[in-house]
């Protein structure tokens, strides 16, 4: 009768080690991208430039992001980038407007006024 008791405890105790927990990750739930948006007294095209990708979008005027207006209206003018770093340079026409590095962390939307 010892034998099996002793039997039975070892199979188990090797039976419950085998349910262990393991290792698992954890998602926060955030979108891995970050926005850009660029900010004018004015409504104008400009040409953005994103650690070299071309960009042709225009700025959103000073009003229309304040924060008692609705957050749509400056969805026309932003840009998706990926986290991390980001060397932007801004154009209209010809001439260099804005130039900066900027870090951008996930689900960050981010106005830079020109």
């Amino acid at each position: 009768m010892k034998k099996i008791i002793a039997l039975f405890s070892v199979i188990a105790t090797l039976a419950l080690a085998a349910c262990s927990v393991g290792s698992h990750s954890v998602s926060s739930g955030m979108p891995d991208e970050g926005y850009i948006w660029f900010v004018s007294t004015s409504e104008q095209p400009i040409t953005v430039d994103i650690d070299g990708t071309t960009y042709q979008t225009q700025t959103v005027k000073e009003k229309e992001w304040q924060k008692r207006r609705d957050i749509k209206a400056t969805t026309k003018g932003m840009i998706t980038v990926t986290p991390g770093q980001h060397n932007v340079k801004v154009f209209r026409g010809d001439t260099e407007v804005y130039s900066k590095k900027l870090f951008i962390s996930a689900s960050e939307a981010k106005a830079v006024k020109l």
